[in-house]
């Protein structure tokens, strides 16, 4: 599970856990494979499809030397009816009643 950071909570991930596709931040260096293995392993679901893109980076200037910050990409995971990752089923309950 090192290649999973985090999951996404912006307003378009949000609304995406109600058509039962859930974001996070994965390593840039893992495969699709890799994160749908661990995730449907993790979590005790099927993955349908993994949507990924990079993010653009940001900079971050020590001294003279330019540093890049972002090392991750953002991977959209759209799960099959009927399952669901649990600890999120609350979020989605408040977004749509």
């Amino acid at each position: 599970m090192n290649g999973i950071k985090n999951a996404v909570y912006t307003n378009k991930g949000i609304w995406l856990l109600v058509k039962n596709q859930y974001t996070s931040n994965v390593d840039s260096r893992s495969t699709r494979t890799e994160i749908k293995h661990w995730v449907e392993l993790f979590f005790g679901v099927k993955v349908i499809v993994m949507n990924s893109h990079r993010l653009p980076v940001k900079g971050r200037r020590m001294r003279l030397i330019m540093r890049h910050t972002m090392h991750y990409r953002r991977m959209i995971i759209t799960l099959q009816p009927g399952y669901s990752i649990p600890p999120l089923e609350v979020i989605i309950h408040q977004v749509a009643p």
